[in-house]
This record gives C-alpha cells, structure tokens and sequence, in this order.
C-alpha cells in the first residue's frame, strides 16, 4: 500500500486554511519517505486554495521519486483537451510520476466557481464522463474527435497516469468501474473498503474491465500505535493509496508522524 498526504494548498475550515511553502512540503515528504503528495482544486472553494496545476508542477521541480497527485481534478470545470495538455505537461516535467485523480465537486463549495469559469454545476457529471472518454487518446497524443466534432492530436504525447476516480456515492462508483485504476473514497473503514472492492469487481465486469482497486482519504489517529494498526487493517483490506491529510496548519509535524507510522509498519 502506498501512504501519501496533501501539500498545504487548502482545507475545508475556511478560518483555518492549511497554505504553506509547498517547494519545502514535498521535499520534506520526499525526505520522509512518504510515497505521494496530493493537491486539491477548486477555482473558488469554502477556503483560499492553490491553483492545482501549478502546485503540482511546483512539487514536481524540487524532487525526484515521490509521486505527485490530483486529489482531485475537477474534470468538468475545464476543457478536455485543455485539461489534457496540462496532464501532458505535468508528466514530463515529473518523469511520469503523476497519479490522476478525478471528481466532480463537493457541492458545499457551491456553484460560484464553476458559473465564474463558464461551466455547468448540475450537468458536471454527465461531463466529467463525457470528457473521461476521451482523455486518455488525448493524453496519449491519439487523433481524437471532441463531442462538437473537433478532431484534433495533443502532442508531445504522454503515457496516460493512473486514474482514480473520487466519491462516495454509487455513481462514483460506477464512474470508477468504468474509466478508472482505482476508486477514491472519503473516510471509509477498512471494513467498507473490503466491501467496496467486492462491489467494483462485480460492477468492472459490466463493462469488461479490470476491477479498479480502493483508495482511502483518512485521518489517522494521533496515537501512533493507532494510527500503525489502523495503516495495516487498510492495507490488509487491499487498499492501493491511503492518503492522510494534515490535520491543522502545522503541516510539517503531520507529515513527520506519517513518516513515523510508515516506518512502525517497516518494523513490524
């Protein structure tokens, strides 16, 4: 299983926004040991946030190995082949070290944003799996036809990250099943997550496609004794990626005790 955390681009306490030095943040997780950093994005959330495409990039020139990820992209408020050219960007200035992770919105954000950048709130499903369709050939720098009939080949081409697909409700599921390497979910137990795979395998099947695996957003518990025996049932329960978020502004402390939880589970 990997472990990653956010970089401090946001939170959804709008009195305590969680914005820090994101070169130092992903270098010190790096350092850690730590395998991912994710950013958030919003245009216009409950809280000041990072624009994510830059962050990630920015998190991308300072290291080497750790991963870098949506968490996540809102597909729908962009383009698709204007979301794509950045995704093909980022790649290469990561070495291929992207994780894509997708979603369409926490609707406790509002609606503010996406009128402001000319895109459909209550239609941002139907988009999101319009323009999932069609994102990996534009990635991949395929000849592929936009829904008005554009055809078009993004290049340099890039190899296409891995997608995760986030929610907790069924249609993310299904959106999962059937674009996506891996279903995101929002605090779900290890009990849930066990249960959740069963439910994608069955659902992959419809569409003839590998069962996605599950991935975990999650707080951990300050005990580290705890928190270890709770990283070790999520892993035992099959999960890929269980991200644990910082849980105040002190974001560097948070990202140490995930470290430490990582290397109790080294010397288990």
């Amino acid at each position: 299983m990997q472990l990653g955390t956010f970089l401090p681009t946001s939170t959804p306490d709008p009195e305590h926004p969680i914005l820090g030095d994101i070169r130092a943040a992903a270098r010190l997780a790096e350092e850690a040991g730590l395998d991912s950093v994710w950013s958030t994005d919003h245009l216009l959330a409950s809280a000041p946030i990072l624009e994510s495409t830059v962050t990630l990039a920015t998190a991308a020139a300072v290291t080497d190995r750790i991963r870098i990820g949506y968490g996540v992209l809102l597909l729908a408020l962009r383009p698709a082949a204007w979301a794509a050219k950045q995704i093909q960007a980022l790649q290469y200035v990561s070495g291929d070290r992207l994780l894509l992770g997708i979603g369409t919105g926490n609707p406790a954000h509002g609606d503010t944003g996406w009128r402001a950048a000319g895109a459909s709130f209550t239609d941002r499903g139907r988009r999101t799996d319009e323009s999932l369709r069609i994102l990996p050939d534009l990635i991949a720098g395929r000849p592929t036809a936009l829904p008005d009939g554009t055809e078009l080949a993004l290049s340099p081409a890039a190899a296409v990250p891995p997608i995760l697909v986030a929610g907790n409700g069924p249609r993310a599921m299904r959106r999962a099943a059937e674009f996506a390497g891996s279903w995101l979910a929002i605090g779900i137990t290890p009990e849930e997550s066990s249960t959740a795979a069963k439910q994608l395998t069955e659902s992959a099947e419809r569409y003839q496609r590998p069962a996605p695996t599950v991935s975990v957003v999650a707080p951990l518990p300050e005990d580290l004794a705890q928190a270890r025996d709770l990283v070790t049932a999520y892993a035992e329960a099959g999960v890929e990626h269980l991200i644990a978020p910082p849980r105040d502004a002190d974001w560097r402390t948070g990202y140490e005790f995930v470290a430490k939880v990582k290397d109790a589970l080294r010397q288990r």
